[in-house]
């Protein structure tokens, strides 16, 4: 880790806001650790060094002058390429926006918004300073970083494996030290998954919790921003920055962002939602098939723990969670069929046209070299769950099947106040090991779908390590907490209570 980013986002920020550091010194540390360490990880897509440093200078002149500072106030921040930035190119990890057909392609060449994103404005409000656009699996389709059109981003822990996506690079910029905190997107499973590969805290919040404006659309009833973070305090203080409703977007809950830092006393963040002792869920479905041994011993470990600290561990069912992942690769298919059809060549992005062809013509040789081919299976995918004869067959009931997944939940709310989960089924696998089988790398996502389709708020932070059934190096697990809708709050405050038990357990291994 970057030796001036010790600690947590909010006391970083004190320490720009009374002097003690310059936003111009973390800014210079940020880029530094980025320019010596990511081009063997492939995490960030373009870095915007003179910009981040002009608003570096800018923090400090303010500080000189005694103004108040945003509550992220000189803060590094990394930012998925899938959010509109008016000063950077914004590509979405596809060739569909960049200007030009090019081998290979070049993200510095991507399309340049006219605006901000309601997140990126936000926290440019807050003083944190953008250092850089984040690598992604294209349009934000896959698991891996491997569908992205440029390079795939590389696990920090073990570079020849995935760091997970689609938000690989916001993960891999907060693993390695580049940036204390990270900004990422979650259709379904998009940060948490990462952030389990790679060893960092990543937080889905519930859906209408962030803006969508400005955050190009992979499936709109799903795609939620959240951040990553090397701990839970950071990863609370700079979702409550971005948090809060949008008169932009109709789908954000006019809900204010308070009270998402969490106490610091370990009994009141075991305190359970009604008084009382803090009573924790263990579904039974996210044990077993498909969940190796070694992961499930630690997310166990991880229950023991928060036992020992108080809580009541309570086992329970989620019946139809199982057939989450079928659910969502129809629903969120066919709204990529639907959100995708703006990528025409005609109003942004590339466009491809050989003399005077008529306009399916262009369409038809746009999409065909902007869409890489898991796109293009996605759209093929939605379209046709949508077309005549098939949507009650296939994409009425996969509605119906995420009604009774939010029942489930609600039913298991009844009994914790909180879950407990595998993030990922396995540990970080090979870059190329499921490229060439979709099914395999679809089933990637089998413990971060049902909370997706439920809408509700979920955060993984590292479990521990284990080693690949195959055999290799330790590598990150992640634990996955989820809480009722609009209980962030009590997410992260368990969070940093199991944060804590844990630190304390690797601390009397060594």
């Amino acid at each position: 880790m970057t030796p001036l980013f010790d600690g947590s986002v909010p006391e970083l920020a004190a320490r720009v806001a009374r002097g003690d550091v310059s936003a111009v010194e973390l800014a210079t540390a940020s880029l530094d650790a980025i320019a010596a360490k990511d081009p063997g990880l492939g995490a960030f897509l373009t870095v915007g060094r003179d910009a981040a440093l002009e608003a570096a200078r800018a923090i400090d002149a303010r500080r000189a002058r005694g103004e108040r500072l945003g509550p992220l106030a000189g803060v590094p921040i990394a930012v998925k390429d899938a959010l509109a930035t008016h000063d950077a190119p914004t590509t979405a990890g596809s060739r569909i926006l960049l200007r030009r057909v090019a081998d290979p392609p070049d993200p510095r060449d991507g399309y340049v918004p006219p605006y901000d994103a309601t997140v990126v404005a936000r926290l440019r409000a807050a003083d944190a300073v953008i250092v850089g656009k984040t690598n992604m699996d294209e349009l934000a389709m896959g698991s891996s970083n491997e569908n992205s059109a440029f390079f795939p981003a590389r696990n920090p822990h073990d570079p020849s494996r995935t760091a997970g996506g689609s938000s690989g690079g916001s993960a891999v910029a907060v693993a390695a030290g580049m940036t204390p905190v990270a900004i990422g997107s979650d259709t379904g499973g998009s940060i948490r998954q990462p952030a389990a590969l790679t060893g960092v805290v990543g937080v889905k919040p519930t859906y209408g919790r962030v803006s969508r404006y400005g955050l190009f659309a992979f499936a709109s009833s799903l795609d939620q921003v959240g951040t990553f973070a090397r701990d839970v305090r950071s990863a609370a203080a700079a979702l409550q920055v971005i948090a809060g409703p949008d008169e932009r977007d109709g789908t954000t809950e006019d809900r204010p962002a308070t009270g998402f830092d969490p106490g610091a006393r370990e009994g009141d963040l075991l305190e359970g939602a009604r008084g009382g002792r803090l009573r924790v869920g263990l579904p039974r479905e996210t044990f077993e098939e498909g969940v190796a041994p070694a992961v499930r011993a630690r997310v166990l470990a991880a229950a023991d723990e928060l036992a020992r600290a108080g809580a009541e561990i309570v086992e329970l069912e989620l019946p139809t969670s199982r057939f989450a992942v079928a659910a969502y690769y129809v629903l969120a298919t066919a709204e990529a069929s639907s959100n995708l059809a703006r990528y025409d060549g005609v109003r942004f992005g590339l466009r491809v046209h050989d003399g005077r062809a008529p306009l399916g013509t262009l369409y038809r040789q746009t999409r065909g070299a902007g869409f890489g081919p898991e796109v293009k299976r996605r759209i093929i995918l939605g379209t046709f769950v949508l077309s005549a004869g098939y949507y009650d067959a296939y994409y009425r009931r996969a509605q119906q099947v995420r009604a009774l997944i939010r029942d489930d939940f609600e039913r298991a709310f009844g009994r914790a106040d909180v879950l407990l989960s595998p993030t990922s089924p396995t540990v970080a696998f090979k870059l190329g090991e499921k490229i060439e089988d979709p099914l395999s790398m679809y089933l990637s996502d089998v413990c971060t779908l049902p909370a997706s389709l439920a809408g509700l708020p979920a955060m993984s932070l590292p479990g521990g390590v284990a080693r690949p059934e195959e055999g290799g190096p330790e590598l990150p697990v992640g634990v996955q907490l989820t809480a009722p809708a609009f209980e962030e709050a009590r997410l992260f405050r368990v969070g940093l209570a199991l944060e804590r038990r844990l630190a304390a357990q690797r601390a009397e291994g060594t």
